[in-house]
């Protein structure tokens, strides 16, 4: 007497083929909202390591209505000694600050400049400073000092450091 024949049961070729089909696809969407992200991580890095900066530069102004010239004037370390992961120095040039990326940060980073620049009420000292991201403008009855040297790509900024048009 002989065994029925059990039918057996697996994946084919096919199958395999358009799972790993879609898998690539997926992981070719995911990767570049990824890599943006770690982007504008490293800038919020960059940006947080800038407060050290922006301390003597907003006393400064309070107490003489002018901004410092450079790092020494602020009683601030050289730019290349204020450093993070991401950041390889933090210059002030007349109340702007310029980040300079560089050590470990990402490609798109890597030798690009983003600038934060003070905004004040001319006659009105008392008001705080404002930082001013990149190309984004002043807020209303206030305005910007310092130059903006931003080299990061504008997709990389963080949406406050957007360039915004007046309607």
């Amino acid at each position: 007497m002989s065994l029925p024949m059990k039918k057996q049961q697996a994946f084919t070729l096919i199958e395999m083929m358009a799972v790993v089909a879609i898998i690539a696809i997926l992981a070719a969407i995911s990767v570049p909202s990824y890599l943006f992200k770690i982007t504008r991580e490293q800038i919020e890095a960059g940006i947080s390591l800038a407060d050290l900066v922006k301390k003597p530069v907003a006393a400064s102004w309070l107490a003489t209505q002018n901004f410092p010239t450079d790092n020494a004037a602020a009683g601030l370390p050289a730019s290349d000694k204020i450093v993070n992961n991401y950041v390889s120095a933090i210059s002030l040039e007349n109340g702007a600050i310029h980040i300079s990326f560089g050590n470990r940060a990402t490609g798109p980073l890597k030798g690009k400049v983003l600038s934060l620049r003070p905004a004040v009420v001319d006659d009105a000292a008392i008001v705080p400073v404002t930082w001013v991201c990149a190309g984004a403008e002043a807020p209303d009855k206030m305005s910007i000092k310092g130059v903006d040297k931003t080299t990061v790509k504008l997709e990389h900024l963080p949406a406050a450091c957007r360039i915004q048009n007046k309607k």
